[in-house]
């Protein structure tokens, strides 16, 4: 099965969006979309594809799209697409309000299309790897450090841009309802907070503290669970991970019992698979891995602790 395929938007998502369809088998890239024709002439260019203006130009000739606009349009562009029967891979946050996020959810299922959102990290080789052993965590550290990229995301504060990756995989890890966020945040070089930390609480006891920038010196992306029968470090731009637990791995002479093992991952293209479980999903040969739903939750708790940044006291 070919699926037709567009991507909505030709900036710096909707380029890689456009590279990888145009290098699967199973997608026939139709079109580069954006309403600047420069920008949708350089990507589709660069893919031999097509270059057009208006999505109302060739939604007729697609089975689906991935939407990799500003996210203020992220509702428009999809609600146009799912309206018209088209599929949607949409780019991370699901949409910019919690009411425009359940209307899309709303309207992909009245039209019985997939509704599928771009947490990239579900994808990512060491997450992939430690699914069998990450379960019912009790604390969890997160640090999402990176330096100052003014050509993306800075249309809206680090809470949706980047620490929203960590909020979709905690979230998952975790299983529970949130029950209480605060949070601190700081705006550097633009007029949204540019640095975040918050603690988040959730039923069950699970306690999570998340920290996130795109203003830091020296880039970091790490994550440490605790849980009741083990201790996992997750070292995502190392693709490494330690594992300590009783009696597992090289025993620990200062902890009697506990053992360690460390794990190294091979590299692996986290957005192909995405697109690629986009497709299947399509051909109804797996289940979406990442719901509207599952977006609508990352996009709640995000929207949370941006409300907590603007209390009375909060920096930023």
């Amino acid at each position: 099965m070919t699926v037709r395929v567009a991507v909505v938007g030709g900036g710096h998502f909707g380029r890689y969006h456009a590279q990888k369809y145009a290098a699967l088998p199973g997608a026939d890239l139709v079109a580069v979309v954006d309403t600047n024709p420069a920008a949708a002439a350089r990507v589709a260019q660069e893919v031999q594809s097509f270059a057009v203006a208006r999505l109302d130009d060739v939604i007729d000739r697609i089975d689906a799209a991935s939407v990799a606009v500003p996210t203020r349009y992220h509702h428009a562009v999809a609600s146009r697409l799912l309206e018209a029967g088209k599929h949607v891979l949409i780019e991370k946050p699901l949409a910019a309000t919690r009411e425009e996020g359940e209307a899309l959810i709303a309207l992909a299922k009245a039209k019985g299309c997939i509704l599928q959102v771009g947490h990239l990290e579900r994808f990512n080789a060491a997450i992939l790897a430690l699914q069998d052993v990450i379960a019912e965590p009790l604390f969890i550290e997160s640090h999402r450090l990176g330096g100052f990229n003014p050509g993306r995301g800075t249309d809206v504060s680090i809470v949706l841009d980047l620490m929203i990756h960590d909020i979709d995989l905690i979230q998952e890890f975790v299983g529970k309802p949130l029950a209480k966020v605060d949070a601190v945040g700081v705006a550097v070089l633009t007029e949204q907070d540019d640095i975040a930390n918050a603690r988040l609480e959730f039923e069950g006891g699970c306690t999570v503290n998340v920290t996130a920038s795109r203003v830091s010196m020296t880039p970091q992306r790490r994550m440490r669970i605790f849980q009741h029968d083990a201790y996992i470090a997750i070292d995502f731009q190392t693709r490494e991970a330690t594992i300590a637990r009783r009696g597992l791995g090289k025993p620990l002479p200062m902890l009697p019992g506990i053992g360690v093992e460390e794990r190294q991952f091979e590299p692996n293209d986290a957005l192909m698979l995405e697109i690629q479980s986009f497709l299947d999903a399509i051909a109804g040969k797996a289940a979406v891995t990442v719901s509207g739903e599952a977006g609508l939750l990352a996009l709640d708790t995000a929207l949370r602790i941006t409300e907590a940044l603007r209390r009375p006291g909060a920096a930023g």
